[in-house]
């Protein structure tokens, strides 16, 4: 990996964005494709991020400034990306369910989304189960539902209710979180995945896709 690489993928990991800009900026200066600095620069160390978390070395914290130094190098990349013809690697959309105003779960559920690869489209909180229908358009592969309250918990089952009425639950995968919802839920509910934070969540919209 050249050095401008190394640094980008370190600037990412430790949430630096100003270093981030830089970095990215430069690669494509030297003629690197956008493609080769969003996977080796940037995914790549997303999924280290997300593995960090999960072996208890990163908190949420330093999970959310490395996010963002990877969103804000984002900004730069994707005018390129899309010019070169890169495709992002699945289309996945994201709310907090009705009745339910929580939105840092889900801002960094979308984060690491975006860092693993994925077009996302954040319909924000209090998502009524008619939205989420409506934004399921043939390009969308993924449904994300946060809760945060168990209380709007129902919500998140009359969403997945409401996709299968209306003809869809084959069309997408849905996947569900908050601090509520465990895996037991998720079946009852029938989610096809449930993800405990969100390097769980980036993982699993990946293995749908994969």
């Amino acid at each position: 990996m050249s050095e401008v690489m190394e640094t980008l993928y370190e600037s990412v990991l430790e949430g630096e964005k100003e270093e981030t800009l830089e970095c990215v900026q430069k690669a494509l200066d030297e003629g690197i494709a956008p493609d080769k600095v969003l996977n080796e620069g940037m995914i790549a160390a997303m999924k280290e991020v997300g593995q960090l978390f999960e072996d208890g070395d990163y908190f949420v914290p330093e999970m959310l400034i490395a996010a963002r130094a990877m969103q804000a190098g984002l900004e730069i990349l994707r005018p390129k990306l899309v010019a070169s013809g890169i495709e992002p690697v699945g289309k996945v959309v994201l709310g907090t369910v009705k009745g339910d105003l929580h939105d840092i779960g889900k801002n960094l559920v979308g984060m690491m989304l975006e860092g693993a690869g994925f077009d996302v489209l954040d319909l924000g909180t209090d998502v009524a189960p008619e939205t989420f229908v409506e934004a399921i358009t043939d390009d969308v592969d993924i449904i994300g539902l946060s809760a945060l309250l168990t209380t709007t918990m129902p919500s998140m089952q009359a969403t997945i209710k409401a996709i299968h009425e209306a003809g869809l639950k084959d069309k997408v995968k849905i996947m569900v979180g908050g601090a509520p919802v465990t895996t037991e839920y998720a079946q009852k509910i029938n989610a096809d995945g449930y993800a405990a934070d969100a390097g769980q969540a980036a993982a699993l919209a990946t293995s749908f896709i994969e």
